[in-house]
């Protein structure tokens, strides 16, 4: 379907241009630049939608059974989001193909049994959800879309997937494979390091490799497989699917167990640390102790140099026997008497 955008929409009527439903200006005068016409019944997109390039941001046209879009719909050069899922559309309208900042694409519920290579243009976009159609391969242009981050596919008819989607699409965060045809789980997923999120839920697949390889692996999903036992992966990852709540389970008391263990041992780490620097700080202190006990012995030597030769009375005593050899002289006349001198004396 054919339609000029530039023009202004137009009221119903013989020989005018068929309008856009009449809520249309009371949904963008929130701000947000969103429509929302999901689950109108709608056989084509008015072309007159191209007149909103400047305030469209969000279309939402799920489930309005159109199977075609407005030549000039490329026009809309601010959509960031498109939701074209349960439409039952054939193939991918080449318009939406030339949307210069489209981020995420909803085409989920439709007949798609491939992509076209011009899907390549769509370099911004990060969210592609293409569940429940008819691929039987994967599509290889998406192999040309490093930016993609979020790849919804499941209810489709995959097999496996192409041994480069690693080197591809290095920063692919989630991946939905649930209900496919998968007999083995893709080696090539073993390398995509940076996946969060892998859902291989209702496969057919018997045996899981080793998983924990995948560091930044947060959820998997794995029921409806037969397999006998959970997958291994790493602690940290949420398991669905049979058996993974008792596997969680026991993880986690295995993992308390480690933590436990590992508190009780810093603790007696710290307990033998204290231990040893409590013995260390005693014999520190009796050596201070010692020390300053022979400092205090010096110190009284340096004061009373002959203590060793002399008593403490001997001093007293020595000049004492001196005041009784004075007193005796004095006794004895030595002094002269009145009237006396030394030399009537005869003492020179």
């Amino acid at each position: 379907m054919g339609g000029a955008c530039g023009s202004v929409p137009t009221v119903a009527g013989e020989g005018a241009e068929e309008p856009l439903p009449e809520d249309t200006e009371e949904q963008l005068s929130s701000g947000d630049g969103t429509l929302e016409f999901s689950g109108r019944k709608m056989t084509h997109l008015p072309a007159s939608i191209c007149t909103l390039a400047d305030q469209l941001y969000k279309l939402y046209l799920s489930g309005t059974m159109i199977t075609e879009l407005p030549d000039d719909f490329y026009q809309l050069y601010n959509l960031r989001t498109l939701a074209l899922d349960a439409n039952k559309l054939p193939e991918l309208p080449e318009a939406v193909c030339s949307l210069p900042h489209l981020g995420r694409l909803y085409l989920g519920a439709n007949r798609l049994q491939g992509l076209p290579m011009s899907f390549a243009r769509l370099q911004t976009l990060r969210t592609l959800w293409i569940e429940r159609n008819f691929l039987h391969h994967f599509p290889p242009v998406l192999l040309s879309m490093p930016a993609l981050r979020c790849l919804q596919m499941g209810d489709n008819r995959l097999k496996g997937l192409p041994g480069d989607i690693a080197t591809c699409m290095p920063g692919l965060k989630g991946l939905w494979l649930y209900a496919n045809r998968l007999e083995r789980v893709p080696k090539v997923l073993l390398r995509l390091h940076g996946l969060e999120i892998l859902d291989l839920d209702r496969n057919r697949i018997a045996v899981f490799p080793d998983m924990s390889g995948l560091k930044g692996l947060r959820l998997l999903s794995f029921d409806h497989n037969p397999v006998k036992a959970p997958p291994k992966v790493g602690e940290t990852v949420t398991l669905v699917g049979e058996g993974a709540q008792e596997f969680m389970e026991e993880r986690e008391e295995q993992r308390k167990q480690r933590e436990e263990e590992a508190m009780e041992e810093q603790e007696r780490e710290q307990q033998e640390k204290e231990a040893a620097k409590a013995e260390g700080d005693e014999e520190l202190e009796g050596e201070e102790k010692q020390e300053e006990e022979q400092y205090d012995e010096e110190e009284a030597e340096q004061e009373n140099p002959n203590t060793d030769c002399y008593s403490g009375n001997r001093e007293g005593d020595f000049y004492e026997e001196d005041d009784e050899y004075y007193l005796e002289e004095e006794e004895e006349g030595y002094y002269p008497q009145e009237d006396e001198n030394y030399y009537t004396r005869g003492i020179y």
